[in-house]
């Protein structure tokens, strides 16, 4: 295992409150699970950007994950390789970092108002 510890921008924090609050989703991870396979499933790579650790959402690789950490922890190893990237702990902990805040990004548009929107963006998401 290479990642540890995830900490959220202050930006996504904003943004997950704001998702929190129209979906009643209440556990950051949940959300945060969602927002990665979001991300994954879209076929550009996420643009690489620096991006702030400022916030106060953290949380342990496990408690993202939960009992399916490996399986989160695969399907991110399999998005690295398909990218043609190598799959090192640095690679490996930026490209999450980047799929976690764009996945975030994209759930919490305009448009997502409910519940039933994010069901709605999660499956209409566009095949590899």
């Amino acid at each position: 295992m290479t990642i540890e510890h995830i900490r959220l921008s202050q930006q996504a924090k904003e943004q997950l409150i704001r998702l929190k609050r129209i979906t009643g989703i209440q556990n950051w991870n949940v959300l945060c699970r969602w927002a990665f396979c979001v991300s994954i499933s879209e076929k550009e790579r996420p643009r690489v950007e620096k991006i702030q650790s400022d916030s106060s959402v953290e949380m342990t690789w496990k408690v993202f994950g939960g009992e399916y950490h490996e399986i989160y922890f695969a399907l991110l190893k399999e998005r690295c390789r398909s990218d043609g990237l190598e799959l090192s702990g640095d690679v490996l902990s930026t490209q999450f970092k980047l799929h976690l805040h764009r996945g975030i990004a994209s759930l919490s548009n305009k448009q997502m108002k409910n519940l039933p929107a994010l069901l709605a963006k999660a499956i209409d998401q566009p095949q590899r």
